[in-house]
């Protein structure tokens, strides 16, 4: 019985049968390398290599009947197509949204494995591409595929890939870099008997059993490297490490203490760099990784980088979670990388994890393109009018619809990931209000306020100068306290709307001419009246040549009273004015209304004057004092208040902590303006008072 991997390579050799290479070679042989690198180099199962076969016959021949293979294998084969669509316009500027495309794509984690696969064989056969593609395929391998690798712990892979793009991007570098690797190969090896020869006997002594590892970077590594630290080859130290991998319990006191006393050894026997040292037993990586790295000088004043771990450890280290990509620096989102996480935990365990187990990928972007194959990222819930928005602010003003993967649909169409949006424009479209519930992106949100500001602004520039034009024809005015009457009546908040309101006919110019003549014939009735009443005042006056006398004893007659508003008492200077309803109000001169009264009032100011006689006389009045946070002062104040003829009637105190000070309020019915003075002056001068008015 054929295998399913047989059934699949049946399927896509039936498929690809009329296709070749650019080298004119079948094209069968690109996934039967793939599914050779899938399953002798990274060790996935039958499935995984089928699903590369199905997904080559039916990458292109959509047609192909795939429905007899396990859902599973279906799965993968549909994220690989997905995949593959993915045609970037510029991987450099934008490498991350890409490779989170590729991760979103990936419902099942298996396939990104497959994808780096795949791309291992195309690097390989990079040579039978024509230069342009090649270009791009080696731009793509070094900003997408090569960090992905990096980070699921695919060493190998990560590192071939980066000697090729070395190869053809800087191929002097790359023979120069290989080619000392090579003649410095037999010094590496004889270093390292050399260097380990001291060591053999203690080691052996304590009992300590160790494999010798040689670690030599890649030619792409070294590249880097000479490059950030701008040194030649010979100024790399760490070109390659001597790694002491000791056999021992998993037990983490066992570990460390071994690992302290190789340490200890090799440190004997070797100048350390102590600047160098790294101690990540006592202080694992962010991400689990575990050993302690030292730089030493042999008797030839050589330098040695020397690593030492543990069996645990350095399997943890070369497949495991302690992966570097975690602390070089990569760029990357703590949920990409922990749904990656259990990538790495699929390869490693095949048979405790299945595929259905895994977290889905992180889902709060989506990726769309333009029809030119440019990649936009959005938040989910994301519309037609957000990517139009996206593309330029002036084409999402002026969207009246658009195409989602070629079919016509209206711009608060929703998008989803993978979806080709071409967006169609009219001159005279404009922004509306129901546009904000269609839009979930804060640049468009924030550019449909605008234009509708906007709008309204033009707007009211246009219905000002309307009711202008024609309250001039009509030689009319509109004052600020009318207008204000007007939008209060008609319910509008401010002025912008209510012009805008007019421009648009939803106000009538002709109601507010009506208005303005009405408020103009109650004034002029009101000022009729004024006149008349005007004429009786003077019966108000008590002496012939028109000065009103008052005394302090008869201050509740009928013919005036004392205005609230700055409680006169005997001896102020003082006025009268005469009210329509309650006489003549006595005010003191410097009264906050006087000025007011005075100006707009003349023919109803009375001139009035105390009589001498005070002996019965009592005033209201009120005294604001402002005194340092100190409670002795408001006993200070009351006492000296109490020595005169004065009645308190109120006592407020409150506390101003931000100023430090106590703001009292002090009542009193005194007997004059005489006697009110003395209380001023003395309370002035109380240790604390800072100042002292009267109300």
């Amino acid at each position: 019985m054929d295998s399913i991997v047989e059934k699949a390579r049946s399927v896509a050799l039936e498929a690809l049968k009329d296709e070749t290479r650019y080298d004119g070679g079948s094209f069968i042989t690109h996934p039967d390398n793939v599914a050779k690198i899938v399953s002798d180099e990274i060790g996935l199962n039958d499935d995984c290599c089928a699903a590369v076969y199905l997904h080559e016959a039916t990458r292109v021949h959509k047609d192909v009947d795939i429905s007899a293979f396990p859902k599973d294998i279906r799965n993968l084969v549909d994220a690989l197509n997905r995949i593959s669509t993915i045609k970037p316009k510029d991987t450099r500027l934008e490498a991350e949204n890409y490779k989170k495309l590729i991760v979103q794509y990936s419902t099942d984690p298996r396939a990104i494995v497959l994808k780096i696969a795949d791309r291992l064989e195309v690097m390989r056969s990079l040579a039978i591409f024509p230069k342009s593609s090649r270009e791009q395929k080696l731009l793509e391998t070094m900003m997408l595929y090569m960090p992905l690798a990096h980070q699921l712990g695919l060493y190998n892979i990560n590192n071939e890939m980066g000697n090729i793009c070395l190869k053809y991007t800087d191929p002097e570098q790359f023979r120069t870099i290989t080619n000392k690797l090579k003649a410095t190969e037999k010094d590496r090896e004889k270093l390292t008997l050399e260097f380990i020869r001291p060591l053999e006997k203690k080691l052996s002594e304590a009992g300590i059993q160790y494999k010798l590892k040689i670690r030599t970077k890649s030619a792409y590594s070294i590249y880097r490297k000479m490059q950030a630290q701008k040194v030649g080859f010979e100024g790399v130290f760490d070109v390659f490490a001597i790694r002491f991998i000791i056999d021992c319990e998993d037990d983490p006191v066992v570990e460390k203490d071994l690992c302290w006393k190789v340490y200890s050894f090799v440190t004997e026997e070797y100048e350390p760099d102590t600047k160098r040292l790294r101690d990540w037993l006592t202080t694992p990586r962010p991400n689990g990784y575990e050993s302690l790295h030292i730089t030493v000088k042999d008797k030839q004043g050589r330098t040695l980088e020397v690593q030492i771990r543990t069996k645990r450890m350095d399997m943890e280290a070369e497949n495991g979670s302690a992966a570097h990509w975690a602390y070089k620096g990569i760029r990357h989102e703590a949920a990409t990388e922990n749904w990656l996480k259990s990538v790495r935990e699929s390869l490693e365990h095949p048979l405790s994890t299945q595929p259905e187990d895994l977290p889905s990928p992180p889902v709060k972007d989506i990726f769309v393109f333009t029809p030119s194959g440019e990649l936009r990222i959005l938040s989910a819930g994301a519309s037609v009018l957000d990517f139009a928005f996206n593309i330029h602010s002036n084409i999402g003003c002026r969207c009246t619809g658009g195409k989602v993967n070629g079919k016509p649909v209206q711009i608060k169409e929703k998008l989803k990931t993978g979806d080709v949006v071409e967006i169609i424009t009219g001159k005279n479209q404009r922004p509306s209000r129901d546009w904000l519930a269609w839009v979930c992106t804060s640049k468009a949100r924030t550019k449909i306020k605008q234009e509708l500001d906007a709008d309204e602004r033009k707007k009211a520039a246009d219905g000002r100068e309307t009711l202008e034009r024609r309250l001039k024809n009509w030689k009319l005015e509109f004052p600020d306290e009318l207008l204000a009457e007007f939008m209060k009546a008609h319910k509008y908040t401010s002025v912008m709307p209510f012009m805008a309101a007019i421009a648009d006919d939803q106000i009538d110019v002709n109601e507010i001419k009506a208005f303005i003549l009405q408020k103009q014939a109650e004034k002029e009735k009101t000022e009729q009246r004024e006149e008349r009443e005007q004429k009786t005042s003077r019966s108000y006056s008590s002496s012939s040549d028109d000065i009103l006398v008052i005394n302090a004893k008869n201050v509740k007659g009928l013919d005036y009273k004392l205005s609230k508003c700055c409680n006169p008492v005997f001896g102020d200077d003082v006025f009268g004015f005469v009210s329509r309803t309650d006489g003549i109000k006595i005010h003191r001169i410097s009264c906050p209304n006087a000025a007011r009264l005075m100006e707009k009032y003349p023919y109803r100011i009375q001139k009035v004057v105390w009589q001498d006689n005070t002996s019965s006389g009592e005033f209201l009045c009120t005294l604001s004092i402002t005194a340092g946070l100190d409670h002795p002062v408001l006993g200070k104040i009351m006492d000296t208040i109490m020595q005169f003829k004065v009645s308190l009637r109120s006592f407020n105190v409150s506390e101003n902590t931000d100023r430090g000070v106590y703001k009292i309020s002090v009542t009193l019915l005194v007997p004059s303006s005489a006697e009110l003075d003395k209380v001023i002056s003395l309370v002035g001068a109380v240790k604390g008072v800072s100042k002292v008015h009267r109300q």
